[in-house]
Protein backbone atom coordinates (compact mmCIF):
# COMPACT_ATOMS: atom_id res chain seq x y z
CA UNK A 1 0.00 0.00 0.00
CA UNK A 2 1.23 3.48 -0.84
CA UNK A 3 -0.54 5.84 1.50
CA UNK A 4 -1.82 9.23 0.44
CA UNK A 5 -2.12 12.25 2.69
CA UNK A 6 -5.68 11.43 3.75
CA UNK A 7 -4.61 7.92 4.80
CA UNK A 8 -1.64 9.29 6.73
CA UNK A 9 -3.93 11.79 8.49
CA UNK A 10 -6.45 9.07 9.39
CA UNK A 11 -3.69 6.78 10.72
CA UNK A 12 -2.10 9.59 12.74
CA UNK A 13 -5.44 10.66 14.20
CA UNK A 14 -6.12 7.07 15.32
CA UNK A 15 -2.56 6.76 16.63
CA UNK A 16 -2.93 9.90 18.70
CA UNK A 17 -6.04 8.34 20.24
CA UNK A 18 -4.04 5.26 21.28
CA UNK A 19 -4.65 2.78 18.43
CA UNK A 20 -1.41 0.75 18.43
CA UNK A 21 -2.21 -1.12 15.22
CA UNK A 22 -2.78 2.11 13.30
CA UNK A 23 0.44 3.49 14.76
CA UNK A 24 2.35 0.45 13.54
CA UNK A 25 0.89 0.85 10.03
CA UNK A 26 1.62 4.60 10.14
CA UNK A 27 5.29 4.03 10.99
CA UNK A 28 5.62 1.40 8.24
CA UNK A 29 4.13 3.79 5.68
CA UNK A 30 6.29 6.67 6.92
CA UNK A 31 9.33 4.40 6.56
CA UNK A 32 8.47 3.71 2.90
CA UNK A 33 7.74 7.37 2.18
CA UNK A 34 10.95 8.58 3.88
CA UNK A 35 13.10 6.10 1.94
CA UNK A 36 11.77 7.53 -1.31
CA UNK A 37 12.12 11.10 -0.01
CA UNK A 38 15.77 10.66 1.04
CA UNK A 39 16.86 8.42 -1.87
CA UNK A 40 18.30 11.25 -3.97
CA UNK A 41 19.43 13.37 -1.02
CA UNK A 42 21.84 11.08 0.79
CA UNK A 43 24.36 8.30 0.27
CA UNK A 44 22.73 4.86 0.34
CA UNK A 45 24.92 3.81 3.28
CA UNK A 46 23.43 6.56 5.45
CA UNK A 47 19.81 6.02 4.44
CA UNK A 48 18.86 3.54 7.17
CA UNK A 49 20.18 5.72 10.01
CA UNK A 50 18.50 8.84 8.64
CA UNK A 51 15.14 7.10 8.22
CA UNK A 52 15.34 5.68 11.76
CA UNK A 53 16.29 9.06 13.26
CA UNK A 54 13.39 10.67 11.42
CA UNK A 55 10.95 8.01 12.64
CA UNK A 56 12.14 8.59 16.21
CA UNK A 57 11.50 12.32 15.72
CA UNK A 58 8.02 11.56 14.35
CA UNK A 59 7.38 9.45 17.46
CA UNK A 60 8.56 12.23 19.76
CA UNK A 61 6.62 14.95 17.91
CA UNK A 62 3.41 12.99 17.25
CA UNK A 63 1.49 14.90 19.92
CA UNK A 64 2.24 18.17 18.13
CA UNK A 65 0.61 17.06 14.88
CA UNK A 66 -2.72 18.76 14.14
CA UNK A 67 -5.00 16.24 12.35
CA UNK A 68 -6.82 19.11 10.63
CA UNK A 69 -3.67 19.90 8.64
CA UNK A 70 -1.89 17.96 5.89
CA UNK A 71 0.37 15.18 7.15
CA UNK A 72 2.99 14.90 4.39
CA UNK A 73 4.32 18.48 4.71
CA UNK A 74 4.65 17.88 8.46
CA UNK A 75 6.55 14.63 7.83
CA UNK A 76 8.70 16.26 5.12
CA UNK A 77 9.64 19.11 7.48
CA UNK A 78 10.78 16.65 10.15
CA UNK A 79 12.71 14.70 7.51
CA UNK A 80 14.33 17.85 6.18
CA UNK A 81 15.51 18.88 9.66
CA UNK A 82 16.94 15.41 10.37
CA UNK A 83 18.69 15.44 6.97
CA UNK A 84 20.25 18.84 7.65
CA UNK A 85 21.29 17.68 11.14
CA UNK A 86 22.98 14.65 9.61
CA UNK A 87 24.81 16.81 7.07
CA UNK A 88 26.01 19.10 9.86
CA UNK A 89 27.14 16.16 11.98
CA UNK A 90 29.04 14.57 9.10
CA UNK A 91 30.61 17.92 8.25
CA UNK A 92 31.74 18.57 11.84
CA UNK A 93 32.95 15.04 12.59
CA UNK A 94 34.90 14.56 9.43
CA UNK A 95 36.29 18.00 8.73
CA UNK A 96 39.24 17.35 11.04
CA UNK A 97 39.80 13.90 9.56
CA UNK A 98 40.09 15.11 5.99
CA UNK A 99 43.77 15.62 5.33
CA UNK A 100 44.79 17.61 2.27
CA UNK A 101 47.58 15.12 1.56
CA UNK A 102 45.20 12.18 1.37
CA UNK A 103 43.03 11.37 -1.58
CA UNK A 104 39.48 10.94 -0.31
CA UNK A 105 37.13 8.32 -1.67
CA UNK A 106 34.55 10.38 -3.62
CA UNK A 107 31.84 7.89 -2.61
CA UNK A 108 32.55 8.43 1.10
CA UNK A 109 29.55 9.64 3.09
CA UNK A 110 31.62 12.33 4.80
CA UNK A 111 32.97 13.67 1.53
CA UNK A 112 29.50 13.61 -0.01
CA UNK A 113 28.04 15.44 2.98
CA UNK A 114 30.76 18.09 2.96
CA UNK A 115 30.40 18.59 -0.78
CA UNK A 116 26.61 18.83 -0.39
CA UNK A 117 26.87 21.45 2.34
CA UNK A 118 29.51 23.44 0.49
CA UNK A 119 27.53 23.39 -2.76
CA UNK A 120 24.43 24.56 -0.90
CA UNK A 121 26.31 27.34 0.87
CA UNK A 122 27.78 28.52 -2.44
CA UNK A 123 24.25 29.40 -3.54
CA UNK A 124 23.93 31.93 -0.71
CA UNK A 125 25.28 35.46 -0.51
CA UNK A 126 28.79 35.35 1.00
CA UNK A 127 27.88 37.07 4.30
CA UNK A 128 25.01 34.62 4.92
CA UNK A 129 27.14 31.59 4.07
CA UNK A 130 29.99 32.81 6.25
CA UNK A 131 27.90 33.25 9.41
CA UNK A 132 26.08 29.95 8.85
CA UNK A 133 29.48 28.19 8.61
CA UNK A 134 30.72 29.90 11.77
CA UNK A 135 27.62 29.52 13.95
CA UNK A 136 25.77 26.45 12.69
CA UNK A 137 28.67 24.31 11.48
CA UNK A 138 31.68 25.37 13.54
CA UNK A 139 29.61 26.07 16.65
CA UNK A 140 30.72 29.61 17.42
CA UNK A 141 28.44 31.92 19.37
CA UNK A 142 26.63 34.82 17.74
CA UNK A 143 28.98 37.22 19.53
CA UNK A 144 32.09 35.39 18.29
CA UNK A 145 30.77 35.31 14.72
CA UNK A 146 29.93 39.00 15.00
CA UNK A 147 33.48 39.82 16.06
CA UNK A 148 35.03 37.68 13.30
CA UNK A 149 32.87 39.09 10.50
CA UNK A 150 32.52 42.71 11.61
CA UNK A 151 28.73 42.33 11.45
CA UNK A 152 26.52 43.37 14.32
CA UNK A 153 25.04 40.53 16.38
CA UNK A 154 21.56 41.34 15.08
CA UNK A 155 22.84 41.27 11.48
CA UNK A 156 24.48 37.88 12.12
CA UNK A 157 21.13 36.54 13.36
CA UNK A 158 19.27 38.01 10.38
CA UNK A 159 21.82 36.59 7.92
CA UNK A 160 21.59 33.15 9.52
CA UNK A 161 17.79 33.23 9.44
CA UNK A 162 17.62 34.40 5.82
CA UNK A 163 20.33 31.98 4.73
CA UNK A 164 18.67 28.95 6.34
CA UNK A 165 15.32 29.98 4.90
CA UNK A 166 16.88 30.15 1.44
CA UNK A 167 18.64 26.80 1.96
CA UNK A 168 15.31 25.21 2.93
CA UNK A 169 13.78 26.54 -0.28
CA UNK A 170 16.69 25.20 -2.35
CA UNK A 171 16.50 21.78 -0.66
CA UNK A 172 12.74 21.55 -1.15
CA UNK A 173 13.10 22.33 -4.86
Amino acid sequence: MIADDATFRRLMRASQQGDKQCYSVLLAECDKWLRRYFAAKIAPAALEDLVQETLISVHRKRASYDPERAFLPWLAAIGRYRWIDQLRKAYRNNEAELDENLVADPQSEAVSAKISIESLLEKLPEKQAEVIRLVKIEGLSIAEASAMTAQSESLVKVNIHRGIKKLNTIVEE
